[in-house]
């Protein structure tokens, strides 16, 4: 299998995380879609990363699809319960919150980009209000506990770290640590693990 995107999208984040966790073999190459020579609109008609290329060439895409195909690869570890279905909503609920998250920064982030006088204020107020109710939801609903759901690692857990990844990275000064220490407790515990190491590390 072969993984095209950038090592600053969240969706490639939670992807390579879900694909370094379960131990598939795959190569993961840096293709900015905008870039020229991109193969990314080639191989996904959406022309948007994360794709999923497989050996007979068939392209899976979005995030949200390739991570419930992964997940089906093997079965070391499950990362979205397969036989209980409140287990399962709950764990693709906290994927939800974490993609959306991640929609509302990469909103924001836009939306800086461009000219001060061209900036829509009431856009970048809804969107971070909804980045703060979540993780204030977020942090409500993860408790003390060491993992979101249930007794071991899920996506839920990849995906939420995905989010606060590129918080850090896009909205730096937003102190969701000081706001929320379990949220802080549990990151840097993610944090030690030998995926997030390595999706860090570029």
């Amino acid at each position: 299998m072969k993984l095209l995107g950038t090592d600053t999208s969240p969706y490639v984040r939670k992807v390579r995380l879900v694909l370094l966790e379960k131990n598939l073999p795959h190569t993961y190459l840096v293709d900015a879609p905008r870039e020229p020579g991109s193969q990314v609109a080639r191989a996904n008609p959406l022309g948007r990363i994360p794709a999923l290329i497989l050996d007979d060439e068939t392209c899976v895409f979005d995030s949200p699809v390739i991570v419930e195909y992964a997940d089906t690869l093997n079965d070391a570890p499950i990362l979205i319960p397969r036989d209980d279905a409140l287990a399962r909503m709950r764990v693709k609920r906290w994927e939800a919150l974490a993609d959306g998250i991640m929609d509302s920064a990469v909103v924001v982030r836009n939306e800086v980009l461009r000219p001060a006088e061209k900036q829509d204020a009431d856009t970048i107020r809804r969107h971070n209000d909804a980045i703060t109710r979540a993780l204030d939801h977020g942090a409500g609903q993860l408790g003390q506990r060491e993992w979101c759901e249930g007794a071991a690692i899920t996506l839920a857990d990849l995906a939420l770290a995905s989010a606060l990844v590129y918080l850090n990275l896009r909205q730096a000064e937003r102190d969701w640590r000081g706001t929320h220490p379990n949220l802080a407790a549990w990151f840097a515990r993610m944090s030690e693990r030998a995926s997030m190491r390595q999706t860090l590390a570029a």
